[in-house]
């Protein structure tokens, strides 16, 4: 699919009605979405959409992309096969579209064609596994190629400099600002100060989700503000949509698209409740080792994804949705389960090598088709 607003399928007219699925582009303005079933789509569809998200896992032997141990890049929250993970058939799975094939991932391609380019990962951890897995991707493509690692109190940086292409990560759990107060730690759902930093990057890839929900000692902070108003906590979607709010202003208002592609990755499953994926009693992902048949997961989409897109559907200016969470959702095998170096039951974060190399061969579609 290419960037900006999503394309469609056009209609042939000859002596017969031929449809064939070109994706014309749609230029001018974010097209709005809706969610129906397992997939999302476009409330102003004319015919039915080419669309890379919707498809299944077929096993594929030349898979993984690269190799693991290879690759320096791996923090050891996601480096599944060096903790002792004894199975590797998760690395055999390759994404099939249905309507298109999904171009095999090509690091020097990539390298070549973002050449001068900074792109900036912003988001929580799932931010982290997803940048791992690219920087992984153009290791193994360009391993004799120079690289330059630099961190601020602010973001990490990860040049390549026989390109001049930078691979940049900013923390931020909520996208929104905390801020240190007199009265404590507060969450301000209407402040973004930080877009001043993301809006001179050249490809924004924006996440937020995992810690909405977060409470107690792992809460990082201790009152939201919303609306000039001090709260001691909220509804947590509530606070999740105004938060993206604030952010989906600030894309309307400071980000120039002559210059900046913003992307916004979908919504990252877990899988901690068998009930979920019809098996019942089943408590984590400890011993899946395959993904799910078929194109559609059994208990639908999250809430979080239809705000998600009730969100973007405000943004005048283009957002590419990256909507990785159906296929994610029959990845119950890609996690680390306790194969990291905490051994803790980890079934919210990837392995990497993993599933994260299919979300960065739908992010370079998303840049480059």
């Amino acid at each position: 699919m290419g960037f900006g607003t999503q394309r469609f399928c056009s209609i042939l007219v000859t002596f017969i009605v031929i449809y064939s699925c070109h994706c014309l582009a749609n230029a001018g303005h974010h097209s709005s979405h809706t969610i129906k079933g397992n997939h999302v789509k476009l409330r102003k569809q004319l015919v039915t959409s080419c669309n890379v998200y919707e498809g299944t896992w077929v096993f594929d032997n030349s898979y993984p992309l690269y190799d693991s141990s290879a690759c320096p890049h791996i923090r050891k929250e996601f480096d599944c096969q060096k903790y002792g993970r004894p199975d590797n058939l998760y690395l055999k799975y390759r994404w099939q579209p249905k309507e298109r094939d999904l171009p095999r991932f090509d690091g020097q391609e990539f390298l070549q064609r973002l050449k001068g380019k900074k792109i900036m990962f912003i988001g929580d951890s799932i931010s982290v596994n997803q940048r791992q897995s690219l920087l992984c991707l153009l290791h193994a493509a360009v391993p004799d190629s120079k690289i330059k690692e630099e961190s601020t109190d602010l973001f990490s940086t990860t040049t390549f400099l026989d390109y001049d292409v930078s691979i940049m990560l900013f923390l931020s759990h909520y996208l929104v600002d905390i801020e240190q107060e007199e009265i404590g730690r507060v969450l301000k759902l209407d402040s973004l100060k930080s877009g001043n930093i993301w809006k001179d990057m050249d490809i924004l890839v924006f996440n937020t989700w995992h810690w909405w929900y977060r409470s107690g000692p792992k809460q990082p902070w201790d009152y939201i503000e919303d609306d000039n108003k001090i709260l001691k906590d909220m509804d947590r979607m509530v606070a999740f949509r105004k938060a993206l709010t604030t952010w989906a202003k600030w894309v309307n208002t400071d980000v120039d698209p002559e210059k900046t592609k913003v992307v916004f990755q979908g919504i990252s499953p877990t899988h901690y409740n068998g009930m979920d994926w019809n098996e019942p009693g089943v408590k984590n992902c400890a011993n899946e080792t395959t993904p799910m048949n078929g194109s559609t997961y059994p208990s639908g989409l999250p809430q979080a994804l239809y705000v998600l897109d009730d969100v973007l559907s405000t943004i005048e200016k283009p957002v590419h949705l990256l909507n990785i969470t159906t296929l994610s959702q029959l990845r119950k095998d890609a996690h680390p389960s306790s194969y990291n170096a905490f051994r803790g039951m980890d079934c919210t974060h990837w392995c990497v090598a993993g599933l994260p190399d299919t979300w960065n061969e739908l992010l370079y579609l998303a840049l480059t088709d």
